[in-house]
């Protein structure tokens, strides 16, 4: 028993009523998705791609559909209305699905416009390194360059001074050429840029000797590149017109500059906002007092309260990084304030701490009547970590 064929405005995932566009977009999408040069060997996709093939043949076609509307699949075989049955694919129309499908396939394409045509220049990358006071507030770098300018011998034609190019006898001056490909729905016309003149339309017998005939000459040059304030690692400034020249009269490409911020030993930023760290000591701590934060526009004194507590953070509004859309609208700077252990103290030094540990109810009075206790036992015991 023959499998029974599924609805073709299924098969398409369409409306029954759905435009010729929709359903071309359609078709064109499943198409691209199991076509046998994308999945060779792939006999559920080739499967697919013929019932997608078999469902756009009709539905694109105003005179089939119209009898698949009334008849269903008995239109075609021969049992409906129509009784001569079938249809042919070569008669349905795919020369214009197919130059864009077997384009994006096997890299060709149909051209949508003459590519011997005016067509902007490339993009030039490249990269500076500021500091992280430069990101904050803007600098401005100048990076030195190879950059192509127009050959001022030939004028930029890069043919030889008195002599012109000539029209490409492959293409005849369209920069493209047409070939055709066969395929199981009958030929397909496919279109490239021509391979003799580069898509150009034009050939050049004589050379500029300044120029070797690429209509170009390079020379170091200097550009001056103002970074904005607020820009972060990683985000590039964009100078226009500053890339490669444009093809046949087209406007220069542009030059994308990425920024590195190198990293600051103080700072650390997330976004628009700055942390840091500060040492306090433990009698300011403990009785209050004042320390000096570093922060990006200098130095910042800050009251701390008494008794404050070590891994206490502070908020510094508007001590942040400006932001790109606004310079004046700035982020918060947080400072963590950290009590700082010395590691050498005088014998007095160590008299008054323990003084002062026995006034405050210290630990170091427990120790030694611990340490004293364990002289008159045999076996002494230790506290021990999770005991």
């Amino acid at each position: 028993m023959a499998e029974q064929k599924r609805d073709y405005y299924e098969v398409l995932g369409v409306d029954r009523n759905a435009s010729e566009e929709e359903i071309k977009k359609a078709y064109r999408t499943l198409a691209k998705k199991y076509h046998p040069d994308v999945n060779p060997g792939n006999k559920e996709a080739e499967r697919k791609f013929k019932e997608a093939s078999e469902a756009y043949a009709v539905l694109s076609d105003k005179e089939k559909r119209a009898q698949y509307d009334q008849f269903g699949h008995s239109a075609f075989d021969g049992t409906g209305g129509f009784g001569s049955g079938g249809f042919d694919f070569n008669s349905a129309d795919f020369g214009d699905i197919f130059g864009d499908i077997f384009g994006d396939i096997f890299g060709g394409g149909r051209s949508r416009s003459p590519q011997n045509g005016p067509m902007k220049g490339a993009n030039i990358r490249t990269s500076v390194r500021i500091s992280f006071l430069e990101a904050v507030f803007g600098c401005e770098k100048t990076l030195t360059l190879n950059l192509k300018d127009p050959c001022p011998t030939c004028g930029g034609t890069g043919a030889k001074p008195g002599t012109s190019p000539k029209m490409c006898p492959k293409c005849q001056g369209r920069g493209q050429v047409v070939y055709t490909q066969q395929s199981f729905f009958g030929t397909v016309r496919n279109v490239q840029t021509c391979p003799q003149c580069g898509g150009s339309g034009k050939i050049i017998e004589d050379k500029c000797t300044t120029c070797g005939g690429s209509g170009y000459t390079t020379s170091r040059k200097k550009i001056l590149v103002s970074i904005p304030a607020g820009i972060d690692n990683g985000q590039s400034v964009r100078i226009r017109e500053k890339g490669e020249p444009g093809i046949n009269g087209g406007p220069r490409g542009d030059l994308l500059v990425e920024v590195i911020v190198e990293a600051d030993a103080r700072w650390q930023r997330q976004e628009y906002d700055i942390y840091s760290t500060v040492p306090m000591s433990y009698a300011v701590a403990a009785l209050g007092g004042t320390v000096a934060i570093d922060t990006v526009d200098g130095k910042v004194l800050y009251d701390v309260k008494a008794g404050t507590q070590t891994g206490t953070r502070v908020r510094l509004k508007g001590k942040g990084v400006p932001t790109l859309q606004n310079r004046n609208v700035r982020g918060d700077h947080y400072v963590m304030l950290v009590i700082q252990t010395p590691t050498k103290l005088s014998r007095e030094a160590k008299e008054l701490l323990e003084k002062f540990d026995a006034e405050t109810g210290g630990s170091l009075d427990a120790a030694k009547e611990e340490s004293t206790d364990e002289k008159k036992e045999k076996k002494p015991k230790r506290w021990k970590f999770g005991k």
